[in-house]
């Protein structure tokens, strides 16, 4: 800041110099945005959605919305890994209702790859001696994960870099070296070291696919030829695991369940660019995707056996669509139409 007048970009923590000032939304505030999500979600044929970094008020403000009738959407919600929050969360301990389901820690290791945050091992290609942001202090996470571990909760860490990816995988793996299966997310896994695949073996990897094809066009300025390619790497990444869970990310992205399809398949944008898709070599067949939409996902909040399928003795969560999102076209997947979204049996 010069003369009044801001003279650059604040970036990942740096923010808070600013948000610290943003007035708090009032409650009413905070119901309205909800319920205003909850409709653009039921009409793209959302049933559940995972909400990650969650203040404890807003998880009780979910949780109270629900009782009441007002909110419908089933809420995996991830509570923001604070030392408050986890102090509270690990002393009650799991939180679950039909509709809403507390039993996780979103914790954030780095940037994003745009803004130059994620945390590389080598410098950036088109920065030098620029190698992104640690957002937490590695001795945090570890004290962190060790809390974690001894529950029944949830670790799931935002990592997009490959030294963000390598450093909570090994922070991941020795925590959980006596209990290896323990469903511990890495959420988005951009940039993993070709090393380091194999630290997957026990960790789930949650990706959004649309990051992909939303990057492609400059994603190799940052990262260069050789690294670009261990970049965006989803059939690797469930070869690792057997599952990968699959999201939007939502606002980053869209929030479309089909555009995340369509990217997750075709690897191209809505021009169908580029001609033979990006890094094709990483597309997921449809099945892959629709599980990872579906039943891994559901694994990964620990309710395969309550949604993720038709199945009898599973709720009646479904949608109908007006295409058939196995044998459409693929380039016509954005475009399907929800005709109903179902929850418990009710139309929404």
């Amino acid at each position: 800041l010069e003369n009044g007048q801001l003279t650059g970009v604040l970036v990942d923590n740096a923010k808070k110099l600013v948000g610290n000032f943003w007035p708090e939304p009032t409650k009413q505030e905070m119901a309205n945005a909800l319920l205003d999500a909850q409709k653009a979600c039921f009409d793209l044929g959302l049933t559940t959605v995972d909400d990650a970094g969650l203040s404890r008020d807003v998880i009780e403000m979910i949780d109270s919305l629900q009782q009441v009738g007002d909110l419908k959407m089933r809420i995996y919600a991830m509570a923001l890994g604070t030392k408050s929050n986890l102090d509270y969360y690990l002393q009650h301990g799991i939180y679950k209702t039909d509709r809403l389901n507390v039993r996780s820690f979103k914790f954030y290791a780095d940037g994003a790859l745009g803004s130059r945050g994620a945390l590389l091992r080598a410098p950036y290609a088109d920065k030098p001696n620029h190698f992104g942001l640690l957002l937490t202090p590695i001795d945090e996470f570890k004290i962190a994960a060790k809390r974690i571990a001894n529950s029944e909760f949830q670790m799931n860490t935002h990592c997009i870099g490959d030294s963000a990816n390598h450093a909570i995988l090994n922070i991941y793996n020795k925590a959980l070296q006596d209990q290896p299966d323990r469903r511990w997310r890495v959420e988005h896994a951009q940039i993993v070291s070709p090393e380091d695949f194999d630290l997957y073996k026990n960790i789930l990897p949650s990706i959004q696919p649309t990051h992909a094809t939303s990057d492609m066009y400059w994603a190799e300025d940052r990262l260069g030829p050789k690294r670009i390619k261990e970049a965006y790497a989803y059939k690797q990444l469930l070869n690792a695991y057997g599952k990968v869970a699959l999201g939007t990310d939502f606002p980053v992205e869209k929030v479309s369940p089909f555009l995340t399809f369509y990217a997750a398949v075709a690897r191209q944008d809505l021009e169908q660019f580029p001609k033979n898709g990006f890094q094709i070599e990483n597309a997921l067949t449809r099945e892959e995707t629709l599980k990872g939409m579906t039943i891994w996902a559901a694994f990964s909040n620990f309710e395969e056996n309550e949604k993720g399928s038709i199945e009898v003795g599973k709720f009646a969560d479904f949608v109908i669509l007006d295409k058939d999102i196995m044998t459409v076209d693929i380039h016509e997947v954005p475009n399907i139409k929800v005709e109903k979204t179902v929850v418990g049996g009710e139309e929404q």
